[in-house]
């Protein structure tokens, strides 16, 4: 018997939260090199670590927060996989920046609202960061979508993938009868 309760299957969710947190985890670790390559401050950690402390403690802060939104965020990706179209990989971009495209807006809040909003760089209108965000959130939905893919191998549970063509409509024909 599967272990779920109200269709969760929970070592799915485990396994994409893992998935989630390595994924972060290089993020972090490779923002130095994308700072000096976008020749942007902005710096996802401080963000995050300034919300809380503003003492040295602050990075260690940041890298919590980090990972546990990159956790939340692998959780919930390893339950909607199945409904995202494309390959493993595709599936994990098209995640990742969804999210960055809707939640971006709230960089006015931020340079507005902000702790620490003195010491950050502006967000918002700010071209280079806006890149810089969405390379991060490439890189993270790339390695989330193939170690999730990993992590958890398609099963008998999953909705069948329903064939769409090239031009992103799809085949009635196919979709109507089941068809492979």
């Amino acid at each position: 018997m599967r272990d779920t309760l109200r269709g969760v299957e929970w070592q799915r969710t485990v396994n994409g939260a893992l998935a989630g947190a390595a994924a972060s985890a290089l993020w972090a670790a490779q923002q130095p090199l994308d700072k000096r390559l976008f020749r942007s401050d902005y710096d996802d950690l401080e963000l995050l670590g300034k919300l809380v402390a503003r003492d040295s403690s602050w990075p260690l802060a940041g890298l919590a927060l980090h990972v546990q939104n990159g956790i939340l965020f692998g959780a919930a990706y390893s339950q909607l996989r199945p409904f995202i179209p494309g390959p493993p990989t595709t599936r994990g971009v098209i995640a990742a920046l969804t999210e960055h495209v809707a939640t971006w807006p709230l960089a006015r809040l931020a340079d507005r609202y902000h702790p620490a909003r003195g010491d950050l760089p502006a967000l918002s209108g700010n071209r280079r960061a806006f890149a810089q965000a969405v390379w991060r959130h490439a890189l993270f939905g790339a390695v989330l979508g193939e170690l999730e893919r990993r992590l958890n191998p398609a099963d008998e549970y999953e909705p069948p993938e329903v064939p769409v063509s090239s031009n992103g409509h799809g085949n009635i024909e196919q979709a109507a009868v089941g068809a492979a």
